[in-house]
């Protein structure tokens, strides 16, 4: 598309309202894991295409019509993820149904919704564990990203730093298959941290600042992360992040970190937009809402939904047309190539 009519690609979607029989099913399997009697097949669980085209059609495409956007990039929802719950084969189960049912809905809306993948993480389990199911979704699903938690616990942070060699097999597959990852915790299980209050922002800004105090892009200079939420804190003391890494004798962030880490949009007010896109270069920004997702109520002080961003991006003065569009589709297009070439296949 072009300056003056980009496409609105949302970055940051989750099935947050699948039909109840796969909350339903969920129940189960946590009850399965005190009792195995309790445990639920897989083929229990029946889904129809009419049960997931009426879902989507009266929620996220509505509200995507209503507002202006035409891609999202969908995922599992995140709180459902929950990877402290339970061992490897409840993860693996548990995130294969919930990739099946986001494949399902970009096959019965392939011009608005395409996949990433969660990945069946599990504490103290070998990260290795999660390539077949990233296989499976990049080769068979032709998905475009993937999230990765990078703390299963649930709020306890048993994991090592994403800088870790832990978390390199995921990363090699990454390169290989050239997708970004989104940085994205599920639920909290620590009654310190609300989880989407604090534990997703907590998370956004350690993750950031795992990485801004290793080498890691030395290692795999091709990798991407998305930092949902806007980047946690990043923008907010942008100055302190650039101050520690000069304390600790890196690079300036611009070449340290910036070739490699992109933040999305999802903040629910004007002046944190009007920041987000003062602070951080406009190439590092991507489009998102997260809708439907954590905030779903109306601002009191606007009249407009918290999370209808793309107002915010539309009323920031400082933007140009060319500027909005990289933010609402060109970086979308760079950071995601195989979304990229999936439009282009379709010359999108």
């Amino acid at each position: 598309m072009s300056a003056t009519n980009p496409l609105i690609i949302d970055v940051h979607g989750h099935y947050t309202t699948a039909p109840k029989a796969l909350e339903e099913w969920r129940n189960k399997q946590i009850a399965g894991i005190k009792d195995p009697a309790m445990m639920p097949k897989v083929a229990d669980l029946k889904i129809s295409d009419d049960e997931l085209r009426e879902t989507i059609e009266t929620n996220q495409l509505k509200l995507m019509k209503q507002r202006g956007s035409d891609i999202t990039i969908f995922s599992p929802r995140a709180s459902f993820m929950a990877h402290h719950i339970g061992d490897l084969q409840v993860s693996s189960t548990w995130a294969a149904i919930c990739n099946e049912l986001c494949f399902r809905v970009a096959q019965l809306f392939p011009d608005h919704f395409m996949g990433a993948a969660m990945l069946p993480q599990s504490p103290g389990v070998d990260p290795k564990t999660s390539i077949a199911e990233i296989d499976k979704c990049v080769k068979q699903y032709g998905f475009v990203g993937i999230n990765l938690n990078p703390d299963p616990s649930g709020g306890h942070w048993t994991s090592p730093p994403l800088s870790d060699k832990h978390w390199y097999p995921i990363y090699e597959k990454m390169v290989e298959y050239d997708i970004p990852a989104m940085v994205h915790v599920s639920t909290s299980c620590n009654a310190c941290f609300h989880t989407t209050g604090a534990h997703y922002l907590n998370a956004d800004t350690t993750a950031f600042m795992q990485c801004l105090t290793s080498d890691l892009f030395k290692d795999f200079p091709t990798l991407r992360f998305l930092i949902p939420h806007g980047g946690g804190a990043v923008p907010y003391h942008w100055g302190r992040f650039r101050g520690l890494a000069q304390e600790l004798k890196k690079p300036l962030l611009s070449e340290h970190l910036m070739n490699n880490i992109y933040f999305d949009t999802c903040v629910y007010h004007q002046p944190g937009i009007d920041l987000l896109t003062k602070v951080i270069p406009v190439k590092n920004i991507l489009f998102a809402s997260e809708m439907i997702g954590a905030v779903r109520g109306i601002d009191p002080e606007t009249g407009h939904y918290f999370d209808d961003t793309k107002r915010y991006i539309e009323s920031t003065p400082h933007l140009n047309a060319q500027e909005r569009y990289m933010v609402y589709e060109g970086n979308a297009r760079k950071v995601f190539p195989k979304m990229d070439a999936a439009l282009k296949a379709k010359h999108i």
